[in-house]
């Protein structure tokens, strides 16, 4: 089996390469979708806390970053650190309430909390309303790298994806990874060794709201928009898909789940009609629009054949030893 150093070694390479062959924009946004699942995972996949409500992070720290680039005229840095602090806070206000409860009943008061924001999003009058933020400048970074240059930006983003990545990898091997496992696996056991549990979670909600704001932010920097749909419980839903197609609990599954959805909802009508060509049947054309039922069918595939995901049945697989 390939060690981890080496695959990652090999990863960054490919993505160091992969604007020169394929369309930069649609990679970078790849790539911010990619960190978004990294970020939940981390907090359902290594503590065990189901959030439907980091649609409320993505793209409220869109908002956020659009608003300082637009409005404010501040610096792509700045923007950047503005929007990943507001996930934060609002993560942390957030998490303070819901981590009171457990089970189904998190997970829902995360939902309620979330939409309170979308409504607000919608009524605020910096937003856009449904017509969405339009026109966000990119800026330059340092005040000489123009991110007006697709390439530019793309690796401009690759490095930040990788660093929030590294620091995500660095958390689940720290001991405080550890205790956050500990929690998931078994909670009345790590309270009974002296641990804090909701100070834990509390942490590990407000980390993985930060990450998945700084992903929001990118995500508005390279399209240049933000619009409701960012914050709509459906796009909680479209990371949580992400996270368990790619591997719930495994490092690169959200990576490998964020690429397989993000690659079907832009390519999937592309295929349709190279499809509908090759095999003169003109129902293929209208795939492009059934991307919900086709990723619908996925999942239900996943939970039913591949219930660790892509990334864990096939780790799972490699992992077991010959017969002798």
């Amino acid at each position: 089996m390939i060690n981890k150093k080496v695959g990652y070694t090999i990863a960054l390479a490919v993505a160091l390469g992969a604007p020169f062959l394929m369309y930069p924009v649609f990679l970078m946004k790849v790539l911010c979708f990619a960190l978004f699942a990294c970020a939940f995972n981390l907090l359902i996949g290594f503590t065990g806390l189901l959030s439907f409500g980091h649609a409320a992070f993505f793209g409220g720290a869109g908002y956020v970053t659009g608003y300082a680039l637009k409005s404010l005229g501040l610096p792509v840095e700045l923007s950047l650190v503005l929007g990943l602090a507001a996930a934060a806070l609002t993560g942390f206000l957030m998490g303070s309430l819901a981590i009171r409860r457990q089970g189904i009943y998190f997970t829902m008061i995360t939902l309620a909390l979330a939409q309170m924001l979308y409504f607000g999003f919608m009524q605020a009058p910096f937003t856009g309303g449904e017509d969405g933020m339009q026109s966000v400048p990119r800026g330059k970074v340092l005040g000489v790298l123009d991110l007006a240059n697709d390439l530019t930006l793309y690796y401009v983003v690759l490095a930040i994806v990788v660093a929030a990545f590294a620091l995500i990898v660095r958390t689940i091997h720290s001991p405080f990874g550890q205790v956050l496992k500990a929690i998931k696996e078994n909670e009345p056991r790590a309270i009974s060794l002296g641990y804090d549990v909701d100070r834990y979670k509390l942490l590990a909600f407000v980390l993985s709201a930060a990450l998945s704001g700084l992903a929001g932010s990118t995500k508005t920097l390279v399209l240049g928009f933000e619009t409701l749909t960012d914050v709509h419980w459906s796009m909680s839903g479209l990371v949580v898909l992400m996270t368990l197609v790619g591997g719930l609990g495994t490092i690169v599954g959200p990576i490998v789940g964020a690429i397989i959805i993000i690659a079907l909802e832009n390519k999937l009508g592309d295929v349709g009609s190279f499809i509908a060509r090759i095999t003169g049947v003109e129902w293929f054309n209208t795939l492009g629009d059934s991307v919900t039922m086709v990723t619908g069918l996925i999942f239900i595939v996943c939970v039913l054949a591949f219930r660790r995901g892509i990334v864990g049945e096939l780790g799972a697989l490699f992992s077991k030893k010959p017969a002798h």
